[in-house]
């Protein structure tokens, strides 16, 4: 343990800690605080630009940098090796191509109601898991983007703007949701993102 973390304070694992552009965060405390603070400047950025032309993996990419590129060296870059989720590494590219014409096709089409398309939307993301990390974040504001200027309708709640991130009651619900969406069940998710 490095002599500067805080008792009690959870240690970055030392393979994270390698992918990390700021080599002063020794804990998972100082870690999300810098993260945090890189989605709050992301976020001043969208408010600031209102994206429309968000179903592509450039915007992905470019989003995924915007809420971790002061933190991570390889924000906005797909990952290359296999995790214990999400799809394979050389899949990702033409995963995120199917799903960004899916969308289009779902919202051209009126296939399914707003709220559905913006939770397939989410899952699908999350499902192919495209990056090393960040997925959850990224595919919850990538859907509110969605909903809110392409769908023009209400940015989903997510669970009554609980903290997603961290171990709790209302993660497990929605993990279990996500879980149950892999299945092809989306009422849970539907429900949980406009509670």
């Amino acid at each position: 343990m490095h002599e500067d973390t805080r008792f009690g304070a959870t240690p970055i694992d030392p393979d994270e800690a390698r992918d990390l552009l700021l080599i002063h965060v020794n804990d998972r405390e100082d870690l999300n605080r810098w993260e945090y603070q890189n989605i709050k400047e992301a976020m001043i950025w969208l408010e600031k630009t209102k994206p429309v032309n968000i179903l592509n993996q450039d915007f992905l990419r470019k989003l995924h940098i915007k809420m971790f590129g002061q933190v991570w060296k390889y924000a906005g870059h797909f990952r290359h090796a296999d995790m214990n989720i999400g799809v394979e590494w050389w899949k990702i590219s033409t995963d995120l191509r199917n799903m960004f014409e899916d969308v289009k096709l779902w919202i051209e089409h009126e296939t399914f109601s707003c709220d559905e398309i913006g939770v397939r939307f989410h899952q699908r993301i999350v499902f192919i898991h495209p990056f090393v990390n960040g997925n959850g974040r990224l595919s919850r504001l990538i859907t509110d983007l969605l909903m809110e200027n392409l769908l023009k309708t209400e940015r989903f709640t997510w669970g009554g703007g609980v903290d997603l991130i961290h171990k709790s009651k209302v993660r497990k619900v929605y993990i279990r949701a996500l879980k149950d969406a892999d299945k092809f069940n989306f009422e849970p998710l539907i429900n949980f993102v406009r509670s």
